[in-house]
């Protein structure tokens, strides 16, 4: 039997609501985001073909319409009330779990409320979300010969359920250098105790951002901003950096540095014959972790509320990371600016990073305190 899902997502930029919503291009900014704020809930696409060999899923996209900077500027009870709206359209389409996309599952309290006021199950995706942005991370880092365990790791964006979630992780995988940064510096403080106490690990925290990134070998990026945090002149180069947010967190110019490896967090390869009906800007059958966690507990038959609130249970990473492995769920490779990117990349990358220590390395000719 069959069993469907439901997708929550939302343009993150007014761009992206011009793209979906064709009869709004060239309208002003201001019109736009009126027009977005009172405009219904409605069916995206249906998403057809998810099969692996235990079982085989359908779905719904459903925008809730918002923009990124909507759902943190409104007032939280407003767009809750979307978010909500947009859950019931689809329980009238017949799903059996809803899960929350972007900053749907950011506002508020993570989901609880909202799945408070449905009748179906709830979940952000942010288990899985861990769980791929952490071995994501990890092979990136070994393909660029930084061994974690002595690594200066930083994890921007820490107080978050994500954040803290890859922080207590890595912790407990043997990361001895762990850098949390936030805004809050209490919860900060709150979660470097709760991770000394559980593993031993001495965390620096921090709401520094650019200052914490310029020491960083490896950075995860899973903050809730709607603005860039990150430039490409706040990296060191040789970084390995995992962009886990939605908005982006790394400014789109990193392009420009040739000594950077950035990679997005989370492409999962889907299993089936997969039409999302619904370009994102992924290649077929690609799709972001926190979508594949819906079509995996459907997948499943878990209907229940999974991934939810500010604090993510590790065994819920753990557990959906098995789930995912059962049935065929995969690490897409890396991507980075909606591109694939290949071993040769990657070569290059570390034979750059090598070539600028060397010439920095180097004697200066001509100076005489270096001859002889």
């Amino acid at each position: 039997m069959e069993y469907k899902f439901g997708f929550i997502v939302h343009p993150l930029s007014l761009n992206d609501a011009y793209r979906s919503l064709r009869f709004m291009k060239g309208w002003p900014p201001a019109l736009a985001h009126r027009v977005l704020r009172w405009l219904p809930p409605f069916k995206i696409s249906e998403i057809v073909g998810i099969e692996s060999a235990h079982g085989r899923a359908n779905g719904y996209f459903v925008s809730t319409n918002l923009t990124s900077r909507q759902i943190l500027k409104l007032p939280q009870r407003y767009v809750l009330r979307k978010i909500i709206k947009s859950g019931q359209l689809a329980e009238r389409l017949g799903v059996r779990l809803i899960g929350l996309g972007a900053m749907t599952a950011v506002v508020g309290d993570g989901g609880v409320t909202v799945a408070r006021h449905l009748k179906t199950a709830v979940t952000t995706g942010n288990s899985y979300t861990v769980a791929t942005a952490l071995e994501a991370t990890g092979k990136a880092a070994e393909l660029m010969g930084i061994d974690l365990e002595q690594a200066e790791v930083m994890i921007l964006g820490a107080t978050g359920s994500i954040g803290s979630a890859c922080a207590q992780l890595l912790a407990r995988d043997g990361v001895n250098y762990l850098t949390l940064v936030a805004r809050d510096q209490r919860r900060l403080e709150n979660l470097a105790l709760k991770i000394m106490h559980d593993t031993g690990v001495s965390c620096k925290v921090t709401g520094k951002v650019k200052a914490a990134a310029r020491r960083a070998r490896v950075i995860v990026a899973v903050s809730s901003s709607a603005e860039t945090l990150l430039e490409p002149e706040d990296l060191q180069p040789g970084a390995v950096v995992c962009d886990v947010a939605r908005p982006r967190d790394i400014s789109s110019r990193v392009g420009c540095r040739d000594d950077l490896l950035v990679i997005e967090g989370g492409v999962i390869e889907v299993p089936g014959d997969v039409n999302f009906n619904f370009n994102f800007g992924f290649p077929p059958r690609l799709a972001y972790a926190c979508m594949a966690e819906a079509m995996i507990l459907t997948l499943e038959n878990r209907f229940e509320n999974f991934s939810l609130g500010r604090e993510l249970r590790l065994d819920k990473v753990m557990e959906i990371r098995r789930l995912a492995r059962k049935h065929g769920f995969r690490l897409a490779g890396f991507r980075n600016n909606e591109k694939f990117v290949t071993g040769e990349q990657i070569a290059r990358i570390k034979k750059n990073v090598s070539n600028r220590l060397n010439l920095r390395c180097s004697p200066v000719a001509g100076n005489p305190s270096d001859q002889s």
